[in-house]
């Protein structure tokens, strides 16, 4: 009886494996399970109908990158930091070291980096020709209609935090309360006109009562807690209009894609199994 026990509850997992692993839909055959939709629900907090969506989605993006045979390699991510870089006044070393400072997996913001000229260039093949480009009239616009978007505080209240123990400025980060002997504190108010670039990027980076990373200056582990942003200072049109044309582009992109991929569902060889 005991035997018989086991191979029915034996069986019973192996159903239920099976139910789980088994495949829901097909698109252009490539499978997905209940377990990609399951787990989608999950991780996204959405509807199973769009969860399913979603994976569709993804499937024939996977697939057009292959179709157009797009490829991404080390020098088109470095190539695309350099620019991220100069668009900060900092040179692709310098800004290399301020991310990893930020990111704690520095591999995972290059993935992140590499998944999005990934995009940009299947964008680049299937716009071409289709999409209307931004006029400087058109930018104009935008910047009068937004500037909220484009100022900066002109001074930014912070506590310094001090020491040439890391380990201590980490359990400060952890808890500001914590009092050590080895870190020095002080309140400094910084003028972001006298700043440096790369210390500019990482204060306006930098949320009110975050910390910013750990850096070293003056031969010492340096952590600032923003407290307070204060004043406005408006950037000038000449300084943020490339940054207003790749929004733009960006946001009439996406309309195109958006349209692309519904049409692109409708001619989808998409099988629905269970």
């Amino acid at each position: 009886m005991k035997k018989l026990l086991g191979i029915l509850l034996l069986s019973t997992t192996i159903s239920f494996a099976g139910l789980v692993d088994a495949v829901a839909l097909v698109v252009n055959d490539e499978p997905i399970t209940l377990y990609d939709i399951d787990k989608r629900m999950v991780e996204s907090k959405v509807s199973k109908k769009e969860a399913v969506s979603s994976l569709i989605d993804e499937a024939l993006y996977e697939q057009l990158l292959q179709e157009k045979n797009i490829n991404v390699d080390i020098f088109d991510v470095n190539n695309y930091l350099e620019k991220i870089a100069a668009s900060n006044g900092m040179d692709l070393y310098t800004f290399k070291s301020v991310v990893k400072q930020k990111y704690k997996n520095y591999d995972a913001y290059e993935d992140e980096i590499r998944k999005r000229i990934q995009r940009e260039k299947l964008i680049g093949q299937l716009v071409r020709g289709n999409l209307k480009i931004a006029t400087q009239e058109d930018l104009k616009i935008y910047y009068k209609n937004n500037k909220n978007q484009f100022t900066t505080a002109k001074t930014i209240d912070v506590v310094q935090y001090a020491s040439n123990n890391k380990k201590a400025l980490l359990e400060i980060q952890n808890n500001p309360l914590t009092v050590n002997n080895e870190v020095s504190k002080s309140n400094i108010s910084l003028d972001q006109e006298k700043l440096n670039s790369q210390m500019r990027f990482l204060l306006n980076d930098t949320k009110i009562n975050q910390f910013t990373p750990i850096i070293t200056a003056d031969k010492q582990y340096v952590t600032l807690l923003v407290t307070q942003k204060k004043g406005v200072n408006t950037l000038a049109f000449e300084d943020v209009k490339d940054k207003i044309f790749t929004v733009l582009m960006q946001k009439r992109e996406q309309n195109f894609l958006k349209e692309y991929f519904e049409k692109l569902k409708l001619t989808a060889n998409i099988k629905v199994v269970r």
